[in-house]
Order: structure tokens, then C-alpha cells, then sequence
């Protein structure tokens, strides 16, 4: 149902004053535009009803994450819902990646460059996945936004990433759609593109209008004219609203349309990683929106249900319905026994913090965009304007524009501490074989030491970073004069793939073999470099892990020696 909005002036007919309704009053001439009131305790309620919604959607959903992929969960799999529960959140990605983004928000104004957006990212020190990962990783290596999530260097971006990040922008602007647009060519543009991006700046439109609106299907509406009408997310939006009129109450014969036609016919599916492509998973979000009835229980039950990035599809509805519902008038299951001095994983942020300051960085927002903050004896008064949202350009994932040539200066790659390489693998690759560092080791196959491996004891797994750049892992040497060294590595193959080796002394390439099943003997291929003809100088040593066909290409290092 539509909440009360408040408008600058009221008409009076005899004695009876009749209240305008603010899209009539702002579309007349001469008259003053629309404004919606929002209590700042009010907003409060509400923004802390959303991140109270995101923690107990993740929660609930996250032991089916990916465990159901093209089907619907079984009724009888669904996990209870137990309140000790909303304590279970305080590790999750799709919380705390967003936090990053408010935290440069917090630290460096709410103009904070994109730039500078870009290189907070590349020095958080989380693991990520898809687009989160090839973006980062492309910050690392010197590409700076927009080119870091652009098609030419990242394969994914149409992934899920921004959207699972975006409730923020929403919180953090109530009813402001355009901020949740500039938000997401701010922070969406460092790990997606085209429907990527819109994916995010619909989520955060949905929770910028859940301060006013509580009707699903005008809340999809709403934030629908946040996005370019001629993308692919929006053509998703559109039929969700339509198939939920159609037969609201069978939130199955839903899903199998939106199969149908977003997973099953390859237009749909273009510049798309699989599961995790932003428009099924967005779909999900909806079914739960749309089908719940405003039930918090049926919301996130619905989205989980749904399959795929089932712990972040019920993190999203369920955050946009406790928004619409607001923190205090949440049931008891939900709203009590957070541990409020805990914080959130690789961040500065506990619950009392977090909330602190979205509503810090609120009140900078509602008066950057038109609005003010009035003062009186109930407390202070966000006064927003009613403006309708300009949506970004139209791009296609599959059919990119040209890239911005964008790099970071000299200057700025050295702000940028951070290497690509997962949590804990200095310390193994130090543990495996001393002296020697790693870089540019992408997170897929598990990356690590393992006790043992196709025979062998203590072996080192790497992982190339993506298509085009391999994972090295190097050392400088004195080359004694007169005398042989050489450089012997074991290596071994998965099962399922192959990979190139490719050895370098001071840059220069000394050779490249293939490892795979042509080469090796029971997974292992033995290889010996010879480097007398360096006697006598110091050299770096490179051992790459390059990708083939970006298939199964992990490197099981048994053993690096110089002899």
C-alpha cells in the first residue's frame, strides 16, 4: 500500500483542504515541485529493517548456496529458520564487499573519484569469485575503472557481483533513485558492464522507494525507471511483473517461464557466466518480492527455493522487504540476539557502526540531491523532491563499446599494497619451497599446500589469474661461475586439464612445455633447466603456470630445487 506523501502546498475548497498528488502538482506549471517527508527516526528504522534483512536472508539461505542449480529446491530440503541464525552473517561476501564501498564513501566524501573507488577495491584483502575477482584483479594489474570490468579484460560482466552488492545505495538515499544510479557507475563499473550494472542500480532503486512504497509489483515499477529500458534486466523486470499478474499465486509456473526463456534460450544467456548471471539470479530476487505477499518468511522462502545464488537472491528481497517494513515492527524471530559488537569480516564496521554511518552518509546525499533537512521538536526531517531518475546509457555486454584506455599512474599503483594472490599462499609457497614468492594466482581449484597428491607428499597448488595471464612464481639467484646449476621442477596436471609451463631467467623466456596428459607420466612431468650460462650473475627466475583453453589448469608443484 502507498504511504502518505506530503506535498508543498494543499488546495482548499471551502473549508476542507484536499492534498495534490505530487505527480499532478509537480507537472503543473508555475507550481512548486513534489516532496516526500521522511523522520530521520523513521529512516533509521528502515535502513536498519534492510541490512536486518539482508543478514537474515544470507543466513537462511546460505547451506543451499549453488546446491540446486536449474531446479527448485525440494520443500522437504529447505532449511528452518532458527533466530540463533542471524548471527551467522558476520563472514559473508555480499555483506561486507558492499561495506568496502562505504567505506570510501566514508573516508573520502561522497565525491570520491572513481579512481579512488578503484584502488580501495584492489586492496581489500577477501577472496573473491567472477566478476568481484577478474575486476580486482584487473585494478591490480594497473587497469583502472571503467576498463577494469570492461568485455576486452572481463570475461564475466554480467554476473551477479554488483547486484548482491548494491543494497547500500539504496539505504544510503532514500527516495533517491538517481544516487543509486551514480552509486553503481561508481562502484558497479569496477567488476561489471551493461546488464551487470543495471542489475545493481535497480537493487539499490528498489530500496531507495521501500522508504515510501510497500506494494512489490509498484516497487519493481518504480525502480524499473532507474535502468535503460532496452536491456536485457529490464525485458527480465517486465516479465516478472507480467507473469506474477497473470497467476499471482503460483510462484512455480513463474519460475519455469523465466527457465524457459533466461536460462534455456541462448539470446539470453550471451556474455553470461552460467548460474551466475545477474538476470536469473535478479529474477529470483523478484519471485520472492512478488510471490511473498509482504510475508518475511515466504519472501525469503521463495527466493531460496528458486536455486542458484540461493543465499544471496533471499539476502536481496528480504533486505528490500524489511526496509518497507521497517526494524521495530519486524517479528521477534528476526529482530533480536544480534551480537551488535561483532564486526563484520574484513572491515570496521559493527552493526551500531554500520548503521552510523549510512545515516551519516544519508544526510550528505539527501542535500547533494535536491533535498533538505528540516529541524523539529520530534527531530530532524529528510525532505526529499520527487524527481524521476535518468537512467545510464544502454550497453551490451556482448557487443561492448570501445575501452577508455584507462590505467592507474605510477603514483597510484604504488597506493596499491595488495598483490593477486589468495589469502595464506605467501605463507605456503614459503613453507613449500623458501625463497621463492608468488603472484598473479587466481582463486579457482582451491589454491593451497596439500599433504598429498596423485602419490606425491606436500605438493603446491597454483591456479593461473585468467585467460591471458598465468601465475608466476619467482626467485633472484646467484648463478655460481664454473659450475652447473641447474633448475629440476616436478609438475603435475589435473586429470581433466592441462596447462604451459614456461620458464624465465631476467624476462627472458628459456622454455615453454606443456603439461597434460601427452607429456606427463602419471600426472608428472620431470623438467630440467639448465642456467651455467649465467654463471657467475644474479638472476630471477620465473616458473609460470599458464592457461591453455582455461579448462581444469591448475599446476600441482611436487618439487622446485637448484642443483
Amino acid at each position: 500500500m502507498k504511504r502518505a506523501m506530503v506535498v508543498n502546498e494543499t488546495w482548499v475548497s471551502g473549508v476542507v483542504g484536499v492534498a495534490v498528488v505530487a505527480g499532478v502538482l509537480a507537472s503543473l506549471p508555475g507550481r512548486a515541485a513534489a516532496e516526500r517527508r521522511l523522520p530521520v527516526k523513521e529512516y533509521r528504522d528502515r535502513m536498519k529493517g534492510g541490512w536486518i534483512g539482508q543478514i537474515a536472508g544470507v543466513s537462511w539461505g546460505g547451506p543451499t548456496e549453488f546446491r540446486w542449480k536449474d531446479q527448485v529446491i525440494p520443500e522437504d530440503k529447505m532449511p528452518a529458520w532458527r533466530p540463533a541464525m542471524i548471527n551467522d552473517a558476520f563472514g559473508q561476501d555480499d555483506l561486507y564487499v558492499e561495506m568496502t564501498f562505504l567505506r570510501s564513501l566514508e573516508q573520502h566524501g561522497i565525491d570520491v573519484s572513481i579512481r579512488q573507488a578503484g584502488l580501495d577495491f584492489a586492496n581489500s584483502r577477501y577472496p573473491l569469485w567472477c566478476a568481484n575477482n577478474a575486476g580486482r584483479s584487473n585494478l591490480r594489474k594497473g587497469i583502472a575503472p571503467p576498463d577494469s570490468s570492461h568485455p576486452q579484460f572481463n570475461k564475466c560482466p554480467n554476473d551477479i557481483d554488483y547486484q548482491i552488492e548494491a543494497d547500500y545505495s539504496g539505504l544510503i538515499a532514500p527516495g533517491l533513485p538517481q544516487a543509486a544510479i551514480d552509486l553503481g557507475e561508481k562502484f558497479g563499473r569496477l567488476m561489471n558492464y551493461g546488464d551487470g550494472v543495471y542489475a545493481g542500480q535497480f537493487m539499490g532503486a528498489l530500496y531507495a522507494e521501500a522508504f515510501f512504497e510497500s506494494d512489490p509489483v509498484k516497487l519493481a515499477e518504480t525502480a524499473l525507471k532507474a535502468i535503460p529500458a532496452g536491456s536485457q534486466y529490464a525485458e527480465m523486470v517486465r516479465d516478472m511483473v507480467a507473469w506474477h499478474k497473470a497467476d499471482p499465486g503460483d510462484w512455480q509456473k513463474a519460475w519455469r517461464l523465466c527457465q524457459g526463456k533466461y536460462r534455456e534460450n541462448p539470446e539470453y544467456q550471451k556474455a553470461s557466466n552460467g548460474g551466475i548471471d545477474c538476470k536469473i539470479n535478479g529474477a529470483y530476487v523478484l519471485m520472492g518480492l512478488l510471490f511473498g505477499k509482504g510475508d518475511p518468511d515466504q519472501t525469503i522462502v521463495i527466493s531460496t527455493r528458486c536455486g542458484m545464488d540461493s543465499d544471496c537472491n533471499p539476502s536481496s528481497s528480504a533486505g528490500v522487504l524489511f526496509t518497507t517494513i521497517g526494524y521495530s515492527k519486524l517479528p521477534a524471530r528476526f529482530n533480536t540476539g544480534l551480537n551488535e559488537h561483532k564486526e563484520f569480516s574484513h572491515t570496521a564496521y559493527n552493526f551500531p557502526r554500520l548503521l552510523d554511518v549510512c545515516e551519516k552518509l544519508a544526510r550528505q546525499f539527501v542535500v547533494r540531491y535536491g533535498g533538505r533537512i528540516e529541524r523539529s521538536a520530534d527531530g530532524d526531517v529528510f525532505v526529499l523532491p520527487v524527481r524521476g531518475p535518468k537512467p545510464s546509457r544502454l550497453e551490451l555486454s556482448w557487443a561492448p563499446g570501445p575501452i577508455a584506455n584507462s590505467r592507474f599512474t605510477p603514483a597510484e599503483m604504488a597506493q596499491i599494497t595488495e598483490a593477486n594472490v589468495p589469502a595464506n599462499m605467501a605463507k605456503a609457497v614459503e613453507t613449500f619451497a623458501p625463497g621463492w614468492t608468488i603472484k598473479d594466482c587466481g582463486p579457482d581449484m582451491n589454491p593451497g599446500l596439500r599433504a598429498e597428491w596423485a602419490g606425491r607428499k606436500n605438493v603446491l597448488v597454483t591456479h593461473p589469474l585468467d585467460r591471458q595471464t598465468g601465475c608466476v612464481l619467482s626467485r633472484t639467484v646467484e648463478i655460481p661461475a664454473g659450475r652447473k646449476t641447474i633448475l629440476r621442477v616436478v609438475v603435475g596436471h589435473d586429470p581433466q586439464g592441462d596447462f604451459d609451463l614456461i620458464v624465465r631467467a631476467n624476462g627472458v623466456p628459456l622454455a615453454r612445455r606443456p603439461v597434460g596428459a601427452q607429456t606427463a607420466t602419471g600426472h608428472w612431468l620431470t623438467a630440467e633447466f639448465d642456467l651455467s650460462a649465467h654463471g657467475g650473475t644474479r638472476v630471477k627466475l620465473e616458473l609460470v603456470n599458464q592457461s591453455t583453453d582455461w579448462s581444469y589448469e591448475a599446476a600441482y608443484w611436487a618439487e622446485i630445487t637448484l642443483r
